[in-house]
Formats: C-alpha cells, sequence, structure tokens
C-alpha cells in the first residue's frame, strides 16, 4: 500500500510553465516541461495533469516521459490559453538512484501569465514555475 512505501523528499526538480513562439501556428503557445537539476537522470518519469476553475475541471492526462537527463527538460504538454487561469497540478512520480519519488507540483489560480514570466533555467524561454 502507498502508506508503506517511504518517498523521499523531492530536490531539484520541478515544473515550469512557459511562453514560448510556434513557427508553424505563428504565435506563442504556453507549454509545461519538467526539469531535472540532479546530477543523474529520472527514470520512469511519470506526471498526470489536471486543470481545477470553481465550476469546471479538464480531464486527468497522463504522461510517460521515460527519462529526463540531469540538467535538462523535457516537455510534458501544450497549455490552451483557456485553462492558464485555472489551479494547474502535475502529480509527478520518478525514480532515482533506486528510490520512488512523488510530488504534486501546484500552479495556482491566475499565476501563470504574462507578468509572472521570469528566466527558467535548462530553458531559452521565460516561464512560471514550482519548485
Amino acid at each position: 500500500m502507498k502508506k508503506d512505501i517511504e518517498f523521499p523528499k523531492v530536490k531539484n526538480v520541478s515544473i515550469a510553465v512557459v511562453k514560448e513562439w510556434n513557427d508553424e501556428y505563428e504565435m506563442d503557445d504556453w507549454n509545461a516541461y519538467i526539469i531535472n537539476q540532479n546530477d543523474s537522470p529520472i527514470e520512469a518519469v511519470m506526471v498526470v495533469t489536471q486543470g481545477f476553475s470553481p465550476d469546471k475541471k479538464t480531464s486527468k492526462f497522463r504522461h510517460m516521459l521515460g527519462s529526463v537527463l540531469p540538467n535538462e527538460s523535457l516537455k510534458i504538454e501544450l497549455m490552451l490559453e483557456a485553462i492558464i487561469s485555472f489551479r494547474n497540478e502535475f502529480s509527478v512520480t520518478y525514480f532515482l538512484d533506486n528510490k520512488l519519488y512523488d510530488k504534486k507540483f501546484v500552479f495556482k489560480k491566475n499565476t501563470i501569465n504574462e507578468n509572472a514570466l521570469q528566466s527558467i533555467p535548462t530553458l531559452k524561454w521565460k516561464g512560471v514555475w514550482v519548485k
């Protein structure tokens, strides 16, 4: 059972939502990334995403990402403009050094916006991130 499994504290892994240019559609897109700032790869990475507003919620999306190399990032999903104002949750599970890690990263309502953009490690675009 989950209560019997020891989950070490997640360190050096974060989620960022960045605004990046899409050449195909000639517009900016909001994309979610996982960032691994560990010295080792994180493996068997699984991310479950869902957004919530007072009267709506999105479907749950499950992403099996495989491995994320040290000091690298990997795109999780495109985030539609209609949901960036929602409370967005990213439940991340992965293995690092043969230990299982699990954490829920939460972007509170209206925190993903143009005014909150900042430089993000390992990414060339600006965005909003949760550690």
